[in-house]
């Protein structure tokens, strides 16, 4: 049974089946936590002398999405080698990658590259009711933006002549923006988290798509951003 403390005890027995399933082996040589944040906590494990990366998700939205987005993704060299997953646990691993600067020149060419391929793949499963991550999801419909414009109207963020000028043109802005339609040729496998930084890895060869938890079939254009190029640490 792995007892290291950054494990927390109620995912100890899953880890060790994770480690048995992928490795053989139920303990790790070393162990460091990358970030702990509400929806999972990720760590940089060694395992007979090489690198892995151990995510525990503590999200319970749709882990077979999140996961077979994932295991698409790294069949097509897009993400790194995954070499576990279980749905039940939320636990996840797959190859660690050691980071390396990218120069900006180098990066115009392989990052459009990537988002070819990624939007190439066969499609992803939709999620429900107009529920969007990206920076575009005002732009959608359904009860996920309804509510949300709800909850914005009644917490009264700002003076109500500025409110009602705002969201006039928020509605102006949703009314020509073309809703996502899973048969429209835009409609594309999408990772849709890409303005963070640290999704976007360069290990001095090629450029790996990590964190797919919000990864689904999207508009193309809402769905790709990133400006700067980060890594695990």
């Amino acid at each position: 049974m792995i007892s290291q403390d950054p494990i927390p005890q109620e995912k100890s027995a899953a880890v060790t089946r994770a480690m048995r399933q992928a490795f053989g082996v139920t303990e790790f040589e070393d162990i460091r936590m990358i970030k702990g944040l509400a929806a999972s906590m990720v760590f940089r494990i060694l395992v007979r002398g090489l690198p892995f990366l151990l995510k525990i998700s503590t999200r319970t939205n749709d882990p077979g999405r999140h996961y077979a987005c994932m295991r698409a993704a790294a069949g097509a060299g897009l993400a790194p080698r995954v070499w576990y997953t279980s749905v039940e646990d939320s636990v996840s691993i797959e190859d660690f990658v050691e980071v390396a600067p990218i120069p900006v020149s180098d990066a115009l060419v392989r990052i459009p590259a990537v988002l070819r391929a990624l939007h190439a793949l066969p499609p992803f499963p939709e999620v429900p009711d107009g529920f969007d991550t990206t920076c575009m999801f005002l732009t959608g419909k359904g009860p996920a933006v309804d509510g949300f414009i709800q909850k914005f109207r009644t917490a009264n963020v700002l003076p109500e002549p500025e409110t009602a000028e705002l969201l006039a043109l928020y509605a102006q802005l949703a009314a020509v923006y073309p809703r996502r339609n899973p048969r429209d040729p835009d409609t594309v496998s999408s990772h849709n988290d890409l303005f963070k930084p640290d999704n976007i890895l360069f290990d001095g060869h090629r450029v790996w798509l990590v964190d797919w938890e919000a990864a689904f079939l999207n508009d193309r254009c809402r769905s790709s951003g990133g400006r700067e190029f980060g890594g695990h640490q």
